[in-house]
């Protein structure tokens, strides 16, 4: 089939490069000259494992190619993909679909023969509707159904995602748009995996939902992960033995700073808003978002802590900037806040991250970005690790510990163990885990 998809962002490149790897012909149509100059140049945009060898080969084959002329990529189209973006709007949180809907009226005046239009960007219940009616307006003769068809992909796991997906979900009520969604994900078939065809509200919702429910069990295990360190108890250990419910599920229950990047924050809003206007608030997500606000600045108060309640003057070294590891991503990466946090007390910073510092240096001032983990200890008052990258895992603390003004280590993702950093001289403080100096107090209590 005949692909277009219309934003050569993170969801927009990553959807046409594996639609193209299914063996459909694909045009990624971007209104960025020098992205698309660089896309065809064969430079990545975005960190993505596996991206630019899965973009390069499928370019190669003539399967996939880059343009700004929407079009004749559009009149081509069996298939046109809105993938554009939808940020935060200013002022009330809602899904900014100014975006989508200048997409629609290109769609519409480009279109020439039956077009499934089909909206990949996460957007709020009634977008489907609405785009309709634009290319009803645009082209009153047009032949054509809109759908919705929510993308579920991680960063850091995209192709995978996308390749051996746990669903599809396809909102539709057109049957002949059905029947060419069903071949467009013929592919997948070999993995049996699942097309979920429901009403396009309906699939529009699922998306918001699906988000919603991950960043509530983010922010409940963290309120767990204070609370455990109030009693002395181990939040690993609760988290671990809560999953092993399989009504409950082990994922997204890692106790740490709060969630961030591109999906969570903005979609809880959006979700938030979009209850509200239809009077029908959603209290735990409204808890949920203020929750992990605060979430974050907690975590600079930790670090002060660990400091002896100061670091005015004081060096802080951080590693890990993006929201998550195998990403460039640093939208609403908790480092963000946690560093403002710090130098608004006086902190020095220096950081590093293995793909974010590019993307960190627009929007953190005063911050000094080292070249790797050791380089950034340098004369250090205290070592913070924001953002669990493998490299980070197996640190050589003798190597370290001598490279510091102090031995003091804040570890809010919980990848090592109070023995293993104590017994090289580390003051160690992690979260919802009894640290060397927690367990003291919790003696102190005892006796």
């Amino acid at each position: 089939m005949r692909i277009t998809v219309l934003g050569s962002g993170y969801v927009g490149l990553v959807s046409g490069a594996c639609f193209a790897d299914f063996g459909h012909f694909v045009t990624c149509v971007d209104l960025d000259k020098a992205k698309i100059e660089r896309l065809n140049k064969g430079e990545m945009p975005i960190f993505e494992p596996g991206l630019e060898d899965l973009v390069r080969n499928n370019a190669k084959a003539g399967r996939l190619v880059f343009t700004t002329e929407i079009e004749p990529s559009v009149a081509d189209a069996d298939v046109v993909f809105i993938a554009v973006g939808t940020p935060s709007r200013r002022g009330d949180g809602h899904a900014d679909l100014s975006y989508v809907y200048d997409a629609a009226r290109m769609i519409g005046r480009a279109m020439t023969s039956f077009t499934v239009v089909v909206t990949k960007s996460t957007v709020p219940v009634g977008t489907g509707d609405e785009v309709e009616r634009i290319l009803r307006q645009v082209n009153p003769a047009g032949d054509f159904a809109v759908v919705s068809n929510p993308e579920f992909l991680r960063e850091g796991a995209a192709i995978a995602d996308f390749k051996i997906p746990d669903r599809v979900v396809i909102g539709a009520e057109d049957e002949r748009a059905k029947r060419v969604m069903a071949e467009v994900y013929r592919p997948l078939s070999l993995n049996a995996s699942p097309l979920f065809f429901v009403s396009r509200r309906t699939s529009e919702l699922i998306k918001y939902a699906g988000n919603a429910f991950l960043a509530l069990k983010i922010t409940f295990i963290n309120e767990m992960a204070d609370l455990c360190e109030a009693v002395g108890a181990n939040v690993q250990d609760v988290a671990r033995g809560i999953g092993m419910d399989k009504r409950i599920g082990s994922k997204f229950l890692n106790a740490g700073p709060g969630y961030g990047g591109s999906c969570f924050p903005k979609d809880t809003l959006a979700l938030v808003k979009t209850a509200r206007d239809n009077d029908s608030p959603l209290s735990l997500v409204e808890t949920t978002v203020t929750v992990n606000d605060n979430r974050k600045r907690a975590m600079a108060r930790k670090v002060i802590a660990a400091c002896g309640g100061s670091v005015r003057d004081k060096k802080i070294a951080v590693l890990g900037l993006t929201f998550k590891p195998n990403t460039d991503d640093m939208r609403e990466a908790p480092a963000l806040s946690i560093i403002q946090a710090l130098q608004d007390k006086g902190a020095r910073i220096a950081a590093f991250d293995p793909e974010g510092m590019e993307a960190a240096s627009h929007l953190l001032q005063g911050v000094e970005f080292c070249d790797d983990a050791y380089d950034v200890v340098s004369d250090a008052d205290a070592l913070v690790i924001v953002t669990e990258w493998n490299q980070f895992r197996s640190l050589d603390f003798e190597r370290i510990g001598a490279a510091m003004r102090h031995r003091v280590l804040v570890d809010l993702r919980n990848i090592y163990r109070y023995d293993e950093v104590e017994r090289h001289g580390f003051e160690y403080t992690c979260v919802g885990r009894p640290s060397g100096v927690a367990r003291g107090h919790l003696l102190e209590a005892a006796e």
